[in-house]
């Protein structure tokens, strides 16, 4: 099996997570996926290979020169658009629209970094679904890397330990990563985007709630006695800093971004998450958000407006410059397959940066998909066949 067709095979299985569940891992169908994977590595030869009752997936392939490196990789998919059925096709592109379906098309105009792609194959969904690349890709491409060395067995690598996390997608991939069975002290996610991407940066993050309490009575005698808090959470948003949002920010600009709001007379909520690469900065944007909640308190009732703010992770960059080796080796490694590799800040997270801040030095790699968490997401077969050999190439260095 090519690494494209293991990449389709693995998308065949729905895996959205889900923040509202309390179940590890959130969904039970990330697990089938687990199942699956498990017994193709056994299958392929893999050793020390275990499905465990969390949904992580483990192995490992014994080297045959000294030393040891991780590859991890998340099997689930972001619940923001629908997972499934995942109708796929390749297409041959020679460049202008990619019409996926009736009315969903892939513009030039509005993206027009897929022009860079003419004279590859593109796999696309017919945009109803997302198609799972996210992280998908960086699965198929760290199996069949292994899968290379188990074939071509006089091929120099390290020992290599795989693992792949469900929940990455909720901020929870890192939190059962079952450190003692890895079997390396080093590691690099391959769950980036375009290819030759490396990413030692990433948003410090943290999710918030607003809760908004209304009062609610007849309309007809209201005055003074009435807190309509559908109206309280329009002031609230009226009141956040109108261009602090991901459609106006890039690079290392953070932001917020509300994610929802419900409201009537009698109660209102906004949910969030802030990002920002700067910690100071990221700090700053919690502290507005209390101030503007005390305020509110002070002008409609103490308790009408509350606030939680729970923080998710951290920028690994301080964890990961004792080890820039890392990231050196990552460039050499692009280098040798013939692909310009670009550092460049996440801006996003990832299970890097939790395991980063627990001990285990952890950047990104890009898996060569594009356009993530949309029913516009795709990648190239070109992109997973070189990614493998990026991978074939990192592990001897």
């Amino acid at each position: 099996m090519n690494v494209s067709e293991r990449f389709l095979k693995y998308v065949s299985f729905p895996t959205a997570s889900d923040e509202f569940s309390d179940t590890v891992p959130s969904t039970a169908k990330q697990k089938k996926l687990g199942e699956y994977i498990a017994e193709e590595l056994k299958a392929m030869g893999m050793e020390n290979v275990i499905l465990d009752n969390k949904g992580y997936v483990y192995a490992e392939l014994k080297g045959n020169i000294p030393g040891a490196i991780g590859f991890i990789a998340h099997m689930d998919t972001s619940p923001d658009a629908p997972d499934e059925p995942v109708n796929t096709r390749t297409i041959e592109y020679n460049g202008g629209d990619i019409i996926l379906s009736e009315g969903i098309i892939t513009s030039v105009k509005d993206y027009p970094f897929i022009e860079k792609y003419k004279g590859q194959h593109l796999i696309v969904t017919d945009g109803k679904t997302l198609l799972g690349a996210d992280d998908k890709a960086g699965v198929a491409e760290i199996v069949s890397a292994c899968e290379y060395f188990i074939n071509n067995p006089d091929t120099p690598h390290k020992t290599l330990a795989i693992c792949f996390t469900p929940d990455e997608e909720i901020g929870r991939g890192a939190d059962h990563f079952d450190y003692e069975r890895f079997a390396a002290k080093e590691a690099y996610t391959v769950d980036g985007g375009t290819i030759g991407e490396i990413e030692y940066e990433n948003f410090n993050a943290a999710s918030a709630e607003v809760k908004i309490n209304g009062v609610i009575i007849h309309p007809g005698s209201a005055k003074n006695k009435m807190k309509n808090a559908a109206l309280y959470v329009a002031q609230f948003m009226s009141m956040m800093p109108q261009n602090e949002i991901p459609a106006c920010t890039e690079g290392y600009e953070g932001f917020y971004h509300i994610h929802d709001i419900k409201a009537d007379e009698t109660q209102g909520s906004i949910r969030m998450i802030i990002r920002d690469h700067d910690r100071e900065k990221f700090e700053s944007k919690k502290s507005f958000l209390n101030n503007l909640v005390s305020y509110l308190n002070s002008v409609h009732g103490e308790g009408t407006f509350s606030l939680e703010i729970k923080d998710s992770y951290y920028n690994m960059k301080e964890k990961i410059k004792p080890f820039m080796y890392l990231i050196e080796n990552a460039k050499a490694a692009f280098i040798k397959t013939g692909i310009t590799p670009e550092c460049v800040p996440i801006r996003g997270g990832t299970d890097g940066a939790r395991l980063s801040y627990e001990g285990l030095p952890c950047p990104n790699l890009s898996t060569g998909g594009e356009n993530f968490h949309s029913v516009r997401e795709f990648i190239s077969v070109e992109s997973l066949e070189k990614m493998v050999q990026v991978l074939i190439a990192l592990s001897a260095m």
